[in-house]
């Protein structure tokens, strides 16, 4: 890949996390053509130096890069597909970087599609929220062809801290539910501690400064801290603004459940994770950080003040 300024990256999907991926890209001098259904997502993007386009034709044709972040993986495939799709419009040897989180047999099929049209392709889910998408501290888990991930190595250095090859194409999908399956065994496992703590007597604060340093630390400790106080960045102190909402939760856990049922994998805290994040989905905290589910098991517990 030549330098950012001689490259072209189309990016298709101009939301909460392509947003700022594609803006990050273009402060670091890369020519973005972008494209969103929403026009807010657009303006806001082209604000900060993205070149906004009314067409996916329009933001692949010329691109080296095609960069894709999408809901689920009907649109993906939507997006690749047809006359006015990605595949029908990129140009040969066009690198392919899809950082959607889907299922693992819809990333596989919508690689073998671009290989089979002369393109290169990766999958590419990220971990880190809205907050590592704007600070470009993402970790990428890559699935394809090691010298396909090589050359995406100056895309992903910008748009995040670290790109972990997981495998072959899909593998990355595979990596990033297995990840948030044990995330969400580890939030709710975190909010059931101090629920349990509190109701015992002990101070959050006392509690956070042990298990932070003791075998229980975790991420949805140390940094999603679940109470107000003990990580003033944490989302419980802005009345769990996420983040990473419960809704997504619920749709990665929903895939992640799905393989676990197709390969067979006893999985009973995966499953019981499943059924809390679909149930906390039901209510109005379906738009809160996932670590809201600690405010339900607390008011659940007859935690004063939950």
């Amino acid at each position: 890949m030549s330098s950012p300024a001689d490259t072209t990256v189309g990016f298709v999907g101009l939301g909460h996390m392509g947003g700022p991926m594609a803006i990050n890209l273009a402060k670091a001098g890369f020519v973005v053509q972008g494209f969103d259904v929403a026009q807010a997502a657009l303006d806001a993007a082209a604000a900060e130096g993205v070149t906004p386009v009314s067409t996916i034709k329009q933001a692949v044709e010329g691109a080296d890069v095609v960069i894709t972040s999408l809901p689920n993986g009907a649109l993906v495939h939507q997006c690749y597909r047809g006359d006015e799709g990605i595949i029908a419009n990129a140009k040969p040897g066009a690198l392919l970087i899809d950082t959607s989180t889907i299922d693992v047999d819809d990333a596989r099929a919508a690689a073998d599609e671009a290989r089979a049209a002369g393109l290169r392709a990766l999958d590419a889910p990220v971990s880190g929220g809205v907050v590592g998408a704007k600070a470009g501290t993402l970790a990428f888990m890559v699935g394809g062809p090691e010298d396909v991930v090589e050359a995406a190595r100056p895309v992903f250095d910008v748009m995040g801290a670290k790109a972990v090859r997981c495998g072959d194409s899909g593998a990355g999908q595979a990596v990033k539910l297995c990840n948030n399956m044990l995330l969400a065994i580890h939030q709710i496992g975190v909010g059931e501690a101090f629920a349990l703590a509190e109701k015992l007597g002990v101070e959050d604060q006392a509690f956070f400064d042990v298990a932070s340093v003791a075998t229980g630390t975790c991420w949805a400790l140390n940094v999603n801290c679940p109470v107000p106080g003990p990580v003033p960045a944490s989302p419980a102190n802005r009345d769990y603004e996420p983040g990473f909402a419960v809704g997504l939760m619920n749709k990665d856990l929903g895939l992640a459940l799905g393989a676990v049922d197709k390969q067979g994998v006893d999985a009973k805290l995966g499953k019981l994770a499943g059924e809390v994040y679909s149930s906390l989905n039901e209510t109005d905290a379906a738009g809160k950080d996932f670590s809201v589910v600690y405010r339900e098991i607390a008011r659940n517990s007859g935690v004063e003040g939950a």
